[in-house]
């Protein structure tokens, strides 16, 4: 059954509402709602989506929304997703930037922050955990885990460089697929 717009603005509205502290934290919510919850994709296309959404400009919640909309209902899609997932923090930020001021140095509000933190921390843990389980599948993929590991925490390296390294050893063990299969692997 084709997905309405209306449903796809809703759902992602819903995400959109539940996301807090980034991207990454877009994954828990993201397999519930649209894998568990309602099949739209699997968990391969997730990854697929995740990942290209990381390695592009813009935010990865907002990116990621669009691929999954423009999956679903091409162009229409997209939009829908799109809005759904930045309204929630439209209005939100509308309204904290009115109360923020007067707000900020109660001690009630200080606990809800560090509780929001410490959630945000949760489903931090959660997304790393899904993405070791999806992308590091053998002894070379551990490998490269623990090479940009060390190039960004020991030295340092931007995530940029990174993300290119990855793309070029991804590239580069691929044509070693092509080469030692031949034609019966994609």
């Amino acid at each position: 059954m084709e997905k309405t717009l209306y449903q796809i603005f809703k759902t992602f509205f819903k995400v959109g509402t539940l996301l807090l502290g980034g991207g990454y934290v877009i994954l828990p919510i993201l397999q519930s709602e649209l894998i568990e919850k309602r099949n739209w994709i699997d968990d391969d296309e997730l990854c697929e989506y995740y990942a290209l959404s990381q390695s592009i400009p813009g935010l990865i919640a907002a990116n990621l929304s669009i691929f999954v909309g423009y999956k679903l209902r091409r162009t229409g899609g997209a939009f829908a997703a799109i809005l759904g997932m930045i309204t929630p923090a439209f209005i939100s930020i509308i309204i904290i930037a009115k109360l923020l001021e007067e707000i900020v140095h109660f001690k009630f509000i200080q606990s809800i922050f560090w509780g929001v933190g410490i959630g945000v921390l949760m489903l931090l843990f959660l997304a790393v955990k899904e993405l070791w389980r999806k992308s590091v599948v053998d002894k070379f993929t551990c490998w490269v885990f623990f090479l940009t590991f060390i190039l960004s925490t020991c030295f340092k390296a931007p995530p940029a460089a990174l993300i290119i390294l990855a793309i070029f050893i991804g590239l580069w063990l691929q044509v070693q697929k092509k080469i030692e299969y031949g034609d019966k692997e994609k």
